[in-house]
């Protein structure tokens, strides 16, 4: 299954020129991954990471590297890549988890939870931003994150998990969400 994961992180697209990558996408991203879930808060320390385990990697993955990526070449990496295409990729994952294709079997995950976290410290003062709210889908029974959607800054929650159920062909299964949801008029229809 890690290899399917990479192959899926592969797939992202590279906003790098095509001369000079000495570092593949896939690999970098994976490893970022399991660095910040093994604790890496910072570039340096996903550097770190990489080179506490590189010979660990290389054999579980096949990367071939004979040193570890520069902390700025992780950065860089990191940093050029668009979020709505990373998403895309983690939603292909979720559904390929759930046993399904993006937007899958209804049966699969009968349980959706939905709800809105305010970024903290997102806020920008000086430009007149306000602090980023997201909305996140949890498969409950599979203990699955299906995805993630910014809510828009002149709106709220409600119909931004509309849209959410809907992006993620949701429909029919059972929700669970906050109090707001609980309103008179809250199916759309003619």
């Amino acid at each position: 299954m890690s290899l399917e994961f990479l192959n899926l992180l592969s797939q992202i697209p590279d906003p790098r020129r095509a001369q000079g990558k000495k570092w593949k996408l896939g690999p970098i991203v994976l490893s970022t991954i399991l660095a910040v879930l093994s604790g890496a808060s910072s570039y340096r320390k996903i550097h770190r990471f990489i080179e506490a385990h590189l010979e660990r990697l290389n054999e579980a993955f096949g990367f071939g590297w004979k040193t570890a990526p520069a902390y700025s070449a992780i950065r860089t990496i990191l940093r050029g890549l668009d979020p709505g295409d990373v998403e895309r990729v983690f939603r292909a994952h979720a559904a390929m988890l759930s046993g399904g294709e993006a937007g899958g079997d209804i049966e699969a995950m009968p349980a959706v939870a939905i709800d809105g976290k305010t970024l903290r410290h997102s806020f920008d003062a000086f430009n007149d931003r306000k602090a980023a709210h997201v909305l996140s889908a949890f498969a409950a029974d599979d203990a699955l994150i299906l995805g993630h959607l910014e809510v828009d800054e002149k709106s709220n929650e409600i119909p931004a998990a509309q849209k959410m159920i809907e992006a993620l062909g949701l429909e029919g299964r059972l929700f669970t969400l906050d109090a707001m949801h609980c309103q008179k008029n809250f199916c759309r229809g003619p």
